[in-house]
């Protein structure tokens, strides 16, 4: 089961996502990102991050630790900013924190161009994305960290962030298990996945038993109100029984087909070209922040 701590000192905020974590040090004396109940994305999120996390460290991957966070926020009350001591308010009780990779780079296109990733781990990975539906590690955003970087040993790559997976638990009744996503645009496309061996040895892995395993980690308050089951247990059942179904049809739904970084890079210039074309004339000269990075605009023409 998930070790049960208690925030005791707030470090500081981290606005880079919309759920607006927190970096807390705790009565073990870790210190831990800490995900809220209270959040604009709901316990979902939170459930997802556990079945992922969970079934990625049971899987052989690489996958910090979480802890279940005690948190009063009393102890945050100095945060200047109102919005986020409103987030504190509304998440008092048990939270969710993992723990926090001091010194880990965020795998960025500059950092995939350096570092090797082995073809048999990046299918690994690719796969487990696939199976849980996780639509959030992509070229513009890998959820990927790269640690430790100060010499104790070779640099590993680390998943983070699985709020965004197992998105048909927004909505049961039209998910089908043999579904297939697209990921063209996976993080990892680029370093050859062998998602055929990935399958081939994690498939009889994701057994039944170990997703019950992997559910009974979740809270019963993250589950209590999931719409259409009475109980937790029921909607640990759901999980389980969709999972299961999805691993069982994984030929339908493995991805196989990657492109290059220059086919990539033609149709992002293309679906720029066609967002141009759409705006009024006023908007033309307001920078395609999603077609190109900020840093690459040419502001002084926006500046005036």
């Amino acid at each position: 089961m998930l070790r049960d701590v208690t925030a005791v000192r707030y470090v500081t905020p981290l606005r880079s996502g919309g759920s607006v974590p927190g970096v807390f040090e705790a009565d073990d004396l870790g210190t831990y990102v800490v995900k809220f109940t209270g959040s604009a994305q709901g316990r979902k999120a939170l459930v997802a991050e556990v079945v992922v996390g969970e079934l990625a460290r049971a899987l052989g991957l690489r996958f910090p630790e979480l802890v279940l966070v005690h948190f009063d926020p009393a102890i945050a009350d100095h945060e200047p900013h109102q919005e986020v001591r409103d987030l504190h308010t509304a998440s008092a009780g048990v939270n969710l924190g993992m723990d926090y990779l001091p010194g880990a780079r965020d795998f960025t296109p500059e950092v995939a161009g350096t570092f090797p990733v082995d073809p048999l781990e990046a299918g690994r990975i690719v796969w487990l994305d696939a199976l849980t539906v996780n639509v959030d590690r992509t070229v513009h955003s890998s959820n990927l960290m790269v640690w430790p970087t100060l010499g104790v040993a070779p640099p590993r790559l680390w998943l983070i962030d699985h709020g965004a997976a197992l998105v048909f638990h927004h909505r049961w009744d039209s998910s089908a298990p043999d579904k297939a996503y697209d990921f063209r645009q996976h993080a990892l496309g680029h370093h050859g996945p062998d998602v055929r061996a990935a399958d081939a040895e994690l498939a009889p892995r994701v057994t039944e038993e170990l997703l019950r395993e992997v559910l009974a980690e979740v809270p019963d308050a993250w589950l209590a109100d999931e719409p259409g089951f009475a109980t937790p247990d029921g909607a640990r059942r759901a999980y389980v029984d969709y999972l299961h179904a999805r691993v069982r049809a994984s030929a339908a739904w493995l991805p196989t087909d990657f492109p290059t970084r220059e086919e990539l890079a033609a149709e992002e210039a293309q679906r720029a070209a066609r967002t141009q074309q759409g705006r009024p004339q006023w908007l033309k000269r307001v920078p395609d922040l999603h077609g190109k990075p900020a840093a690459e605009q040419d502001w002084s023409v926006h500046l005036g």
